[in-house]
């Protein structure tokens, strides 16, 4: 008999990979939705009508051998904190209490390696280690630090849930698009003339999404597991992206300080009077940090194989042209 998913923000990037994957493997999916949810146009699954705080979710979610937890609002914007603090916070908190009315056996959590933070020496950070609320670059990130921690209580009130944490995901159905997802459009159309030193963890986003699966199946609860692949500069991803589709990257490496005063011009002194700012300084303030982490533990106790990044790549630079986020760039060898 096939198992039952109810996943939230399953129209989400990481969401309709998830999705994906569950019905590769059978799974019966029931999935919370508003509004269209065009990424998930076409699929066999159950839609289910509603936000995190519907008062009918425990219903929605009885007889479900999972709930996989992916919906979240991702803003670096210093006007989003209220609505980050609503849905990754008070949205955990409601989706959690839901799963335990309805007695939902496991819940898959997804927090990301923003609530861990980093290590202020550069060296890549593991589960074991936190960063102090304080510390985290952005009302974002200590949201997530603050959901996670929902996920943490609900565990010692003796509920189950594994939190699973994914790095940088790149690949397929990244509509919004994600700040990773900008890169790529922003480099496809030629409205990046210079970059930033900085280094992010890259992972292929189908490997995120079984994941989820693995940890599921295998994860340990009330343990976090970190979900990424391989750690490299802004400037090598460029490179592998101009290697791709035959653009030049650029060249031109900007001081930190340059971007900064741009951001905080925008959002701070320009936006208040009807400008709208295209960097937030948030933004621009975690790219002063290097982001690195070691996902051995996914790797070892949840199996999950690395895959190679560059078809990921790929397949995102060919997504977001048959989507028309590239439109008039150049095809991929051109």
């Amino acid at each position: 008999m096939a198992r039952t998913a109810f996943v939230t923000g399953a129209s989400g990037f990481v969401g309709a990979n998830v999705v994906r994957a569950l019905l590769a493997e059978n799974w019966h999916v029931r999935a919370l939705v508003r509004g269209r949810a065009d990424s998930l146009d076409g699929l066999p699954l159950d839609r289910v009508a509603g936000d995190l705080f519907t008062p009918s979710l425990a219903d929605a979610m009885r007889g479900c051998d999972a709930v996989f937890h992916l919906a979240a609002h991702y803003s670096l914007w210093h006007r989003d904190r209220a609505d980050l603090e609503r849905t990754n916070v008070a949205g955990t908190r409601s989706v959690l209490a839901a799963a335990r009315a309805a007695r939902v056996p496991r819940v898959v959590h997804t927090s990301s390696v923003a609530a861990i933070g980093v290590r202020g020496d550069g060296r890549p950070a593991d589960e074991t280690y936190q960063s102090p609320p304080a510390a985290l670059v952005g009302a974002y990130k200590r949201s997530k630090y603050f959901a996670e921690a929902e996920a943490r209580a609900a565990v010692a009130a003796g509920q189950d849930v594994v939190i699973v944490n994914p790095t940088t995901p790149v690949g397929p159905w990244d509509a919004k698009p994600t700040p990773t997802g900008e890169i790529f459009v922003r480099f496809l159309t030629r409205r990046m003339p210079a970059y930033v030193d900085t280094g992010l963890n890259l992972v292929d986003v189908a490997e995120v999404a079984a994941g989820h699966l693995a940890a599921y199946a295998l994860g340990t609860t009330g343990e976090r597991y970190i979900l990424g692949n391989e750690n490299r500069t802004l400037r090598s991803l460029l490179e592998q992206l101009a290697a791709l589709t035959g653009l030049p990257a650029p060249r031109l490496r900007l001081p930190r300080f340059i971007p900064l005063a741009y951001a905080a011009l925008g959002e701070f002194v320009l936006a208040p009077v009807g400008f709208r700012p295209d960097v937030s300084y948030e933004s621009v303030r975690m790219a002063k940090q290097t982001m690195y982490y070691d996902a051995s533990k996914a790797t070892e106790a949840l199996a999950v194989p690395h895959r190679p990044l560059a078809p990921a790549l790929s397949a995102a630079v060919m997504w977001f042209r048959e989507h028309g986020y590239a439109a008039g760039a150049a095809p991929p060898g051109g």
